[in-house]
C-alpha cells in the first residue's frame, strides 16, 4: 500500500452529528495506523444553509475530539472555478453534454415516470442531439454521458463488491444553468485534487460511489478504494435522531458531561471491534484499527453504555484537569483555593460519578453556606437522638490534635463504640449534617475536605437546632 490519504468532508449546515463524528475517527485512525495524512474538507456548496457558526462548531468538535487533520482546511465552495473547469473538459472530450431540457419538461418527465411507476430519472433526450436543436441562448446545464452498458463493481472494503447495472445510472448534472458545479461534481475533483487514497464514509453514499466513478473513470483519474460504514441507530433499531437524545458532539460535552476519551473510545466500539476489547486508548486504537474490523451491520448507540465508559475514564483522569472542567460547571466564579478544594476532592468524588454533572453536583457540600438547608431524606436522620450522637462527636473531634482521614475515623469510631451501635448509625447524622443530603463521599473524606472549622461549625448549627424545634 502506498502513502494512505483519507479525508473528512462535513456539510456545515449545523453541529457535529455524533454518525459524522465516527466517521472522522475511522478516517483519523485509518490514516494514523498506516502513517498517512488525514484532511478536513468543509462542503460549503449549499450558501443558503451554511454557515460560520456551523463552520466553527464542526472545527471545535473535531479538536475537542483530538482529530487534528494535516494541512489547511479545504473550503469546498472556494475551489468552484476549478470544478467548472473539469467539467468543460468532460464537455470537450465528449464524456458530458449540453441539456437544455427546462423545468416544465422535466416535471412532465417525472409526472409521466411516476404514472407507469417507473424509477424516476433523466431519460437522456439531449445526450446526442446538437446543441443547434436548441433556442439561441437557450439556458443549459450539463450531465455526464454515464455508460449505459454493462456494469459497474466496486470492491467496497466493508461491504464487500458491490455491482450495478450501468442501464440504472442516470446522466446527472454536472454544471447548473447558471455555470455553478453540483455536490457530485465537487466531491470527485475535491478528492482527486487532495489525493485521497480511501474514501471512508456512511453507507448512504453508496449509490453516489456508483455516479461519482463515470466521472473519475471519464477523466482517467485512480479510483479511490472506498469503505461505506453502517449507519448508527438508535437503542429501538431505528436511524439515530433527536428523538433518541442528543445527536451533536457538543451536547455531549456541554450537556452531558462526557470526556472526549470515553466519546472517542464508545464511537470507536460503535460497528468496529477488536475481540472483546471495551476499553481501547488513542495509541491502541491506532495500532489495532483497520477496515477488516468494521462490521456490515448497524450498531446501536447505548447512552447508558457511554456513561459506564465515561465513569470509567473519569476515574483514571488527572484530578487537577477534572477540577478545572467542574469549576467550568459551577454558577459561581471559582477562586485559587477553591480550585485547590475541588482538586482534593476528586479522588472521592470520581468513583460514584458517571460524568462531569454528577461531579459537580457532587461537590455542591463543599461550598454551601452555613446553615445549611438540609433535605428531607437529610433532616429526617436528625433526630433527638442522632443530634445527641452528633453532639458526642462533636467533642472527640473538637479535641483531635490532627486532622486527617485516620484521626477522623478513630474519632467516629470511638463515638459509634461508646453508645454501643453500628459505624453507620453516627456516619449518617453525621453526612446529613455535614453535606445537606443523604448521600455524598465517605465520612471520612468529607470531614477532612471541609477542614476542622468548617465540619465543627456544621454539627454544632445541627445540634443547636434540636432546641429551636
Amino acid at each position: 500500500m502506498g502513502k494512505v490519504v483519507t479525508r473528512f468532508a462535513p456539510s456545515p449546515t449545523g453541529f457535529l452529528h455524533i454518525g459524522g463524528a465516527r466517521t472522522a475517527l475511522f478516517n483519523w485512525l485509518f490514516a494514523r495506523h498506516h502513517g498517512g495524512e488525514f484532511l478536513l474538507r468543509i462542503e460549503d456548496t449549499d450558501r443558503a444553509r451554511s454557515t460560520q457558526p456551523a463552520i466553527d462548531a464542526i472545527l471545535d468538535s473535531m479538536s475537542w475530539l483530538g482529530l487534528n487533520w494535516d494541512g489547511d482546511t479545504v473550503y469546498q465552495f472556494e475551489r468552484a472555478a476549478r470544478h467548472a473547469e473539469v467539467a468543460h473538459q468532460l464537455l470537450t472530450a465528449g464524456h458530458a453534454y449540453k441539456c437544455y431540457a427546462t423545468a416544465e419538461e422535466l416535471s412532465a418527465l417525472r409526472e409521466q415516470q411516476k404514472a407507469a411507476k417507473q424509477p424516476m430519472r433523466y431519460d437522456g433526450r439531449w445526450r446526442d442531439r446538437p446543441d443547434s436543436d436548441a433556442p439561441a441562448g437557450a439556458p443549459f446545464v450539463v450531465r455526464i454521458k454515464a455508460p449505459k452498458e454493462g456494469a459497474t463493481t466496486i470492491q467496497d472494503q466493508v461491504q464487500g463488491p458491490v455491482t450495478v447495472q450501468n442501464a440504472e445510472l442516470d446522466d446527472f448534472v454536472l454544471l447548473r444553468s447558471d455555470g455553478t458545479p453540483t455536490y457530485m461534481l465537487a466531491v470527485v475533483v475535491d478528492d482527486h485534487d487532495m489525493g485521497v487514497t480511501h474514501v471512508i464514509r456512511g453507507d448512504d453514499h453508496l449509490n453516489n460511489a456508483f455516479r461519482q466513478m463515470t466521472v473519475i473513470r471519464a477523466m482517467g483519474w485512480p479510483e479511490p478504494v472506498y469503505a461505506h460504514i453502517p449507519l448508527i441507530h438508535g437503542t429501538d433499531g431505528a436511524k439515530l435522531s433527536k428523538r433518541h437524545g442528543a445527536v451533536g458532539v457538543d451536547s455531549y460535552r456541554d450537556e452531558l458531561g462526557i470526556l472526549p476519551e470515553a466519546l472517542d473510545n464508545y464511537l470507536l466500539r460503535l460497528g468496529w471491534g477488536h475481540g472483546d476489547d471495551e476499553v481501547i486508548g488513542r495509541e491502541q486504537a491506532v495500532e489495532w484499527f483497520d477496515l477488516a474490523g468494521v462490521g456490515r451491520s448497524p450498531s446501536r448507540f447505548d447512552l447508558k453504555k457511554l456513561e459506564n465508559l465515561n465513569g470509567h475514564y473519569l476515574r483514571f483522569a488527572d484530578d487537577a484537569r477534572l477540577a478545572d472542567l467542574v469549576a467550568a460547571r459551577l454558577d459561581f466564579t471559582v477562586s485559587t483555593d477553591q480550585l485547590e478544594l475541588l482538586r482534593r476532592a476528586m479522588p472521592a468524588l470520581k468513583p460514584r460519578a458517571a460524568n462531569l454533572n454528577d461531579l459537580a453536583s457532587g461537590t455542591a457540600f463543599l461550598f454551601r453556606l452555613r446553615p445549611l438547608v438540609l433535605d428531607p431524606a437529610a433532616a429526617d436522620l436528625l433526630t433527638v437522638e442522632s443530634r445527641a450522637l452528633l453532639a458526642s462527636a462533636h467533642v472527640k473531634l473538637d479535641a483531635l490534635q490532627s486532622w486527617d482521614t485516620e484521626s477522623l475515623e478513630h474519632a467516629v469510631r470511638q463515638t459509634a463504640e461508646e453508645a454501643g451501635i453500628k459505624l453507620g448509625q453516627v456516619a449518617q447524622p453525621l453526612r446529613a449534617a455535614l453535606t445537606g443530603k443523604k448521600t455524598s463521599p465517605g465520612i471520612f473524606e468529607v470531614l477532612d475536605l471541609l477542614g476542622r472549622d468548617e465540619s465543627l461549625g456544621r454539627i454544632k448549627d445541627q445540634i443547636n437546632a434540636v432546641s429551636a424545634q
